[in-house]
């Protein structure tokens, strides 16, 4: 990467953007006068009004600092202290959360491997059983992610089975929505398809990674474990006092249609990044669903692109990498980063 103290450009992440316009903006509008802290104000409760039009009458939203955050306190409402968590092997809350759910809930993660991501009701079932018994861990929650880490989506048949599945076994689902705008994008439809209308518990929704500061929520959909909510959320330390600032960025991003327009966008990068590499010959790539893709390079070619693009490697076995587009990614930035990769297999 060049100019590290400056400006630059990259696909590592859609974490390394920056803040949409119209976010700072609701942020320096809620800066007025005094409300009442801990969620007791009128901007939040303006985001209880808008989350309740995308998810349904009985949608309660929580707004917590992160999404780790978000996770965690949603899975220790959903869970007492023997019970456990289903979720695939390359699940955010069993790989890149630090072992949060562990430290923080106390949770043990039972594993699937999934080879694209996601969860299915025939893999789910080899971890859920052994209920009832003293010596095995609980298991009653499903986790599966919206976007996965694969950069996979489920469809809303797929979760409509998980949730099937999981509620004839006395289960919970939570759904880590980190990315669920550019899932929603990739579908045509709205979040609601496959997250209430399909029976799912609660849901971890993000905001920061399509353009928001810094500000995620618990949502909740199965209103028996609100209850738990407040207290979790306070006791994990993922109450703010000053709640009206992280619940304006979700209002800015969720009362209208920017989250679908900053998600569409970023799908679109993807799709036309790949569309420019895809015929490289010895590039091994699949196309994208959401705003990710996951090439698989020869080590000296991701060497030498990392030299000025910034981006993960997701698999130093077999050189899977990762390129992430971001809500601010321009057809610039992708038409540079195009003939990188094109100017570096043709000098291999």
């Amino acid at each position: 990467m060049n100019n590290l103290q400056g400006v630059w450009r990259g696909f590592a992440s859609d974490n390394y953007a920056g803040i949409h316009p119209n976010v700072l903006l609701a942020i320096s509008q809620a800066n007025v006068g005094h409300q009442v802290a801990y969620g007791d104000d009128a901007v939040t409760a303006k985001l209880g009004e808008v989350m309740r039009e995308h998810f349904g009458a009985d949608a309660q939203v929580f707004p917590v600092f992160n999404g780790t955050g978000a996770n965690v306190v949603s899975l220790q409402a959903m869970c007492k202290s023997w019970e456990s968590v289903i979720c695939s092997s390359d699940a955010h809350i069993h790989a890149d959360e630090g072992g949060a759910p562990e430290k923080v809930a106390g949770l043990k993660l039972h594993l699937v491997d999934t080879p694209d991501g996601r969860l299915t009701p025939e893999t789910v079932r080899t971890q859920a059983w052994g209920f009832g018994d003293e010596h095995r861990a609980q298991p009653k929650v499903v986790s599966l992610t919206q976007v996965t880490e694969l950069g996979t989506v489920y469809r809303p048949e797929d979760v409509a089975a998980l949730v099937e599945q999981a509620h004839a076994l006395g289960m919970y689902v939570h759904m880590d929505g980190a990315r669920i705008a550019n899932a929603a994008a990739h579908l045509g439809m709205h979040m609601r398809a496959f997250t209430s209308d399909v029976g799912v518990d609660a849901v971890s929704l993000g905001g920061t990674k399509n353009g928001a500061m810094g500000a995620e929520a618990v949502i909740i959909l199965n209103p028996e474990l609100a209850p738990a909510i407040k207290f979790v959320r306070k006791s994990g330390m993922q109450l703010a006092s000053k709640m009206r600032f992280i619940s304006a960025q979700l209002v800015a991003l969720f009362e209208e249609d920017l989250w679908l327009k900053n998600a569409h966008h970023s799908n679109q990068m993807a799709m036309l990044l790949y569309e420019a590499v895809a015929n490289i010959e010895g590039l091994e790539i699949d196309r994208p669903q959401a705003n990710s893709l996951f090439p698989i390079l020869p080590n000296e070619i991701t060497q030498k692109l990392k030299e000025d693009f910034a981006f993960y490697v997701w698999n130093h076995m077999t050189g899977k990498v990762r390129w992430m587009c971001s809500w601010d990614t321009t057809t610039q930035d992708v038409d540079a980063f195009a003939e990188a990769i094109k100017a570096s297999f043709a000098n291999r």
